[in-house]
Parts: structure tokens; sequence; C-alpha cells
């Protein structure tokens, strides 16, 4: 009998502690009120008609505008592949975990003198390039 009488004692508090909160959201100014989206209705989004999307295969001029990622068009995707990672010197050309595009090669930047910890940064004469770093220990 003590579990029930708890039960209902636990109900009718969250009954009240939810009753509380929807009114409170009830006296909001209606400009503060969000109502909840939903992409079933009728709503303005879905009426709209579709915009004819710009791809690189059909105008590859679009990848020389400005803001673009790249000049280069891969897959109806702008790149630049000199420095692109899965686009490497070539349009699927993907490099390995540990390496990086530098001017369009595949090169690993923790062992090489002249891409030393990043691209183009050349280690100098004499001195090795050791996880990253020119001349380590």
């Amino acid at each position: 009998m003590n579990f029930l009488h708890l039960f209902l004692v636990l109900a009718m508090l969250m009954a009240i502690t939810l009753s509380s909160t929807t009114s409170e959201t009830t006296h909001l100014p209606s400009a503060d009120r969000q109502m909840p989206t939903s992409f079933r209705g009728s709503g303005r989004f879905l009426g709209q008609k579709p915009r004819p999307v710009l791809t690189c295969d059909r105008r590859p001029e679009i990848c020389s505008m400005k803001g673009s990622p790249g000049p280069f068009c891969c897959n109806k995707i702008c790149v630049n592949i000199e420095t692109d990672k899965f686009k490497c010197g070539k349009c699927g050309k993907k490099c390995s975990y540990s390496k990086i595009c530098c001017g369009g090669k595949c090169v690993s930047p923790l062992f090489n003198h002249k891409h030393c910890g990043r691209c183009n940064h050349n280690c100098g004469k004499g001195k090795s390039c050791v996880y990253g770093m020119c001349s380590y220990a």
C-alpha cells in the first residue's frame, strides 16, 4: 500500500510540474513563442520550386570564380588537386593516412626533408627531418 501511495504522490507532483511549465510558456508574447517545425506541413520551404544546382561538370568556369575551393573539377566538385588529400594530383588519387598532398604529390611530412611538418618546409642541407621537425634531437 505504501508503494501505491508513493506512486500517486510522485504522479501528482509530475502533473503539477508539467502544468506549471506549460502555463508559463503560454503567457509569452507571440513574438517570443517558437512554433514547432515539421517537414510534413505545407510550409513555405516545401512550396518553393527547386533551384537549379550549378555543377562544374556542365559549367567548369564556376571553379575559377572567387570563393571557389579550387580551379579543377572532379566529380562535379571544385577542388585544388595541388593540396587536396583526397584528390592529389588527379581526380580519384587519395593519399594514405599519414601522408599529405604537396604540389600534387603524396608526401610524408614526418620524414620528408623538403616537406618537413608541412608543405614546402625545407630543412636545409645536412639537416634531417624526424617526426615533422628539422634536426630533431
